[in-house]
């Protein structure tokens, strides 16, 4: 079967659906090998030659790098010549762009430095003993907690968790007056140190003007949230939000994404919750599941023409996942999310290897 280009291909009848949709809130469930990127290509292309949007209207909006470039690459492709100023990119590209040009009416400098990994720890490390630690406090090793408290703060700012919150948080549970046991106790202090060092490093980064990559979501939120005029600004910009890979994203950026759709809706989300496995940088599939509660009256298409596997493939994945029931889109909102394979061959059947290590599993 020869291989036909993505953007060459004839949309079925759900991605055209998709495609031509027209204003308002619209979740589109995309299976695995479904053609997601296609659909999301040809809805901006549409957008801009109908005299729907401009260009610089849109923000299409995805979780990795590489996935921004195959985007920007497939709409490049498909678009007419003389089409620039598209802003697509990662979340946290947006954020850094936007925060060059709007840090200072938070207080921040717009010239800030964004830390590494690397960075971070360095920093950490070099302030270490101010932060006033007891329970974490270092002793023959000064560098053996500072990895975890960094992951911890990430993980606090991915679920739009503040310093004031968790500070607030821990005093609401050190003034309960039931009492406690010896390790509830050393518990809350563990609590207490990090909620004290949490903040001193946002205060510290902020007199430094540093950033990490979490502070690009978390910073963009607070401007939006304290500077309704910026918001106003960005929200009157962009008439069309395209989010892709949806099920990636984690409460923060969630919020980032209700901030900006603002009073127009117009915002397709592109997911499968199927499909999410970055739980552990903080990824909320609950952003999918509550989508229909943010947005009430949003329509949900379906893509269910899968043009990459054999039906044998796609009907043991159907079958595994039905394990995640029913914690899936397809039992909430009573869709049907089994795919089919549009090659219409059925394939070798599925077979199970076991093996006692990964080269034997290899050679197997």
């Amino acid at each position: 079967m020869t291989k036909v280009p993505p953007e060459e291909r004839k949309l079925n009848s759900e991605q055209k659906k998709a495609v031509e949709f027209g204003d308002g809130p619209l979740l589109i469930i995309a299976g695995a090998g479904t053609g997601k990127t296609t659909v999301v290509t040809e809805r901006i292309k549409r957008l801009i030659t109908s005299d729907l949007a401009k260009p610089q209207e849109i923000l299409a909006l995805t979780f990795t790098e590489k996935a921004a470039r195959e985007m920007e690459e497939r709409v490049d492709r498909v678009m007419p010549y003389g089409y620039t100023q598209m802003w697509i990119s990662t979340f946290h590209a947006f954020c850094e762009r936007v925060l060059r040009q709007e840090a200072m009416h938070i207080g921040l400098t717009p010239a800030f430095r964004l830390l590494t990994d690397a960075d971070a720890t360095m920093l950490i490390r070099k302030h270490l003993f101010s932060l006033g630690l007891d329970y974490f406090r270092p002793l023959g090793n000064p560098t053996k907690f500072i990895g975890g408290m960094l992951t911890h703060f990430d993980r606090l700012r991915d679920e739009d968790v503040s310093p004031t919150q968790y500070t607030a948080w821990v005093k609401s549970k050190i003034q309960n007056p039931k009492s406690k046991k010896e390790e509830e106790k050393l518990e809350l202090q563990k609590y207490k140190e990090l909620a004290g060092a949490y903040k001193a490093y946002q205060e510290l980064k902020a007199k430094e003007g540093l950033m990490d990559f979490s502070d690009l979501i978390v910073n963009t939120l607070a401007l939006f949230r304290t500077r309704k005029n910026i918001l106003t600004q960005y929200q009157n910009q962009f008439r069309y939000l395209l989010i892709d890979e949806f099920q990636d994203t984690n409460i923060a950026q969630n919020e980032l994404i209700l901030l900006l759709s603002g009073k127009r809706k117009n915002i397709t989300a592109v997911a499968d919750d199927d499909q999410s496995i970055y739980k552990f940088r903080g990824a909320a599939v609950s952003n999918v599941i509550s989508f229909r509660k943010h947005f009430p009256k949003a329509t949900i298409i379906v893509l269910s023409k899968n043009y990459r596997s054999t039906q044998t493939i796609l009907d043991t994945s159907y079958r595994l996942i039905q394990h995640n029931n029913p914690d899936r889109l397809e039992v909430k909102e009573g869709i049907n999310k089994k795919l089919l394979a549009v090659r219409g061959i059925m394939g070798e059947q599925v077979s199970f290897i076991h093996a006692d290590r990964v080269e034997n599993e290899e050679d197997a």
